[in-house]
């Protein structure tokens, strides 16, 4: 009997394609290409199922052309690569990979807080250009964090991670907004005290940005939140690009209307807007809030088994939707 062929569409970890390949045939990507639209749809002819990262968009051209599809499962808890209602009419099965990320997710947007907020960054680049010639008062003083308050927008699980960082490892003060409020016990443990949106962006020394992306989402920070934002305070995101208008943060970062920004994920990325590149007051790194070795193998490894218990015992193990009669 022959295999189920699919497609993984980026380079990943050896031993999850050789579980993949002892329940389906396997075209593979281990150069780790980043296909076109185009390339992407053809590659995906006669596959039933695909593997895929957030660089891979899955919309209503590429499902007409390959009405044999399946499943596609995401390596990323994110899925704004997927146009899901699209999916779901066409009968495709959705999966991320929730949970295996949240607490290397929740260290790095700590860690991306730390370096915002202590300048760290900024004080390594003066360091290696030679100009540290000797020690002052003042020098690269930046933001305390201990004691301070903290904002959260989004308290999903990686929300709830800083929180608990925060609130217990820092003694911070958490506030945090969200679309609905969390029940009395998670507060009681994160510490946390729900307020408005604007009230967080007023109040809080360090704001931090852990929302889904979606088009009610989309530059949920903008030029007028920068403005209600303290001159003093920092804010980072390791949500999604398009969370914050890119443009409006390079502008107030320049004129100082906030002291500092620390920011994993872009519009457009892995392009970068050229105002963030010139300013000093800001951290960047690449999209690498989940980049551990051990994480990124059980990313792998889930977006592996949705694919696997979807064939085998027709069922994701983590679905975005409901397709009604689809298994395998």
């Amino acid at each position: 009997m022959n295999k189920p062929s699919i497609l993984v569409a980026r380079a990943i970890f050896p031993e999850v394609l050789q579980s993949l390949a002892q329940v389906f045939e396997v075209e593979s990507n281990q150069a780790d290409e980043v296909w076109s639209a185009a390339e992407l749809t053809r590659r995906m002819q006669g596959k039933v199922g695909a593997l895929t990262t957030g660089s891979e968009r899955i919309d209503t051209a590429l499902l007409q052309a390959n009405p044999q599809l399946r499943i596609v499962a995401n390596m990323a808890v994110g899925f704004n690569n997927f146009d899901v209602p699209a999916m779901t009419a066409a009968g495709v099965v959705a999966s991320n990979t929730p949970d295996v990320l949240t607490e290397t997710t929740a260290d790095f947007g700590f860690a991306l807080l730390m370096a915002t907020a202590r300048r760290i960054t900024e004080s390594e680049h003066f360091l290696r250009a030679g100009q540290w010639t000797k020690w002052s008062y003042d020098m690269f003083a930046g933001a305390e964090v201990h004691g301070s308050t903290i904002g959260i927008i989004g308290m999903g699980r990686i929300g709830q991670g800083i929180a608990r960082r925060a609130a217990h490892g820092f003694g911070m003060n958490v506030i945090y907004h969200n679309r609905s409020r969390l029940s009395a016990e998670l507060e009681a443990e994160c510490k946390a005290s729900y307020v408005s949106k604007e009230e967080l962006l007023k109040t809080a020394d360090h704001v931090v940005l852990v929302v889904p992306y979606s088009a009610e989402s989309h530059h949920t920070i903008g030029a007028a939140e920068l403005a209600q934002m303290k001159s003093t305070a920092t804010l980072v995101n390791i949500a999604r690009g398009g969370i914050v208008d890119d443009a409006a943060l390079a502008k107030a970062l320049a004129a100082r209307q906030i002291a500092a920004a620390g920011i994993d994920v872009f519009e457009g990325e892995p392009s970068v807007h050229p105002g963030l590149l010139k300013v000093p007051n800001v951290v960047l790194t690449p999209h690498i809030a989940s980049a551990t070795i051990k994480t990124r193998r059980a990313m792998a490894q889930l977006a592996a088994d949705n694919l696997m218990e979807f064939f085998t015992k027709g069922q994701a193990v983590t679905p975005l939707n409901t397709v009604a009669g689809r298994t395998a």
